[in-house]
C-alpha cells in the first residue's frame, strides 16, 4: 500500500545450533518461516502470539538487530537489510526500539541524562550538550517525570519509571517507527495503563508508526489499529483488531481470545485510569 512505511516480505530466520560430537553437517532451527508484515505511517499493529511463537525474532528482524537468511525488510521504499552498516546509519535514528526489561536496558553506571543525551549528541539532533539537554527536559515533561530524573541512574526509579525513561529514550531521536516488546508485562495493572495511555498519546501526536509485541490480548486490543498473530515463527491470522476480535478466522486466535481470563474487554480502562490518575493528585 502506498502508505505503508515498512514493509517485511518472506523473512526467515535461522539460528545455529551447537552440534554434539557425532553430528555431521551444519545443524540450525528455523525460528520464521516466510513472514510477511506491514505497519503503515502512523498505525500502531499489534503482534500477539504464546511464548517461542517468534515475536520478537520479527521484531529484531525488522530492526535489523537480527539478519535474516531470506526475504526483504523495506523502510520508506528502501531495502534496508541489503545495506551495509554505513548506509544503514540514517535509519537507525527512524526506527527506534523500547525494550521489555528496561533495567537491563539502561546502562547502571550512567545517568539517565546521560543516556538520553548521548544518542541526540550522536545523531546530530543538538550541537552541544546544552542544547541535547534541553530536549531531553522537554521529553522528560511529556512523559511525566521530573527533570530531576537527569541526575537518577536506573536502579533508583521505580519499574514504570524506568520504562518511561525507555519511552523518553526512542521518541527523543523523532523517529518515524518504533518497536515496542513486551513493554508492559512486569508491570502492575495501574502502571500499565499509564504507560499505555502515554504511548497511545505519544503515537498520536508523533505520527508515530508502532509495533507492539505482546502475548495479551486484552493490551493489544486497547491501543492497536490492525493485529498480526503469529505460531511456530507463522503468521496465522492478520486483519484490523474489531474484525479479528470479533470473529476470528484461525482456531489458534480462537484459542488465544478463550484463554483471556476476562471475558470482554472493557475499551473505557485507560480513560478511567487518566481520570482516576488526575484525582489523585489533585
Amino acid at each position: 500500500m502506498a502508505d505503508d512505511l515498512l514493509v517485511a516480505n518472506g523473512l526467515v530466520v535461522s539460528y545455529e545450533r551447537p552440534r554434539g560430537l557425532l553430528a555431521r553437517g551444519p545443524q540450525s532451527t528455523t525460528i520464521l518461516h516466510g513472514v510477511d508484515i506491514r505497519v503503515g505511517r502512523g498505525e500502531t499493529v499489534g503482534i500477539v502470539g504464546e511464548s517461542g511463537s517468534g515475536k520478537t525474532t520479527l521484531g529484531r528482524a525488522l530492526l535489523g538487530l537480527v539478519r535474516p537468511a531470506s526475504g526483504t525488510v523495506l523502510f520508506d521504499g528502501t531495502t534496508i537489510n541489503a545495506l551495509d552498516e554505513r548506509r544503514r546509519q540514517p535509519f537507525r535514528r527512524r526506527m527506534q526500539m523500547i525494550f521489555q526489561d528496561p533495567m537491563s536496558s539502561l546502562n547502571p553506571r550512567h545517568t539517565i541524562g546521560r543516556i538520553l543525551i548521548a544518542p541526540i549528541l550522536l545523531h546530530g539532533l543538538a550541537k552541544t550538550r546544552t542544547d541535547a539537554l534541553e530536549l531531553v527536559y522537554h521529553v522528560l515533561d511529556r512523559v511525566g517525570l521530573s527533570r530531576i530524573t537527569v541526575d537518577r541512574y536506573s536502579y533508583e526509579l521505580s519499574g514504570g519509571q524506568r520504562q518511561r525513561v525507555g519511552i523518553a529514550r526512542a521518541v527523543v531521536l523523532k523517529p518515524d517507527f518504533v518497536l515496542a516488546d513486551e513493554i508492559v508485562s512486569g508491570l502492575d495493572v495501574s502502571t500499565q495503563a499509564q504507560v499505555l495511555r502515554l504511548l497511545k498519546e505519544l503515537t498520536s501526536e508523533m505520527h508515530l508508526a508502532l509495533a507492539f509485541i505482546s502475548h495479551d490480548l486484552s493490551v493489544i486490543r486497547s491501543i492497536c489499529q490492525r493485529v498480526v498473530v503469529m505460531r511456530d515463527g507463522r503468521v496465522v491470522e492478520e486483519g484490523p483488531c474489531d474484525r479479528v476480535f470479533a470473529a476470528p478466522a484461525a482456531a489458534y486466535t480462537r484459542m488465544l481470545i478463550d484463554a483471556i481470563p476476562l471475558p470482554s474487554v472493557d475499551p473505557g480502562w485507560l480513560t478511567r485510569g487518566a481520570a482516576a490518575e488526575a484525582a489523585a493528585t489533585a
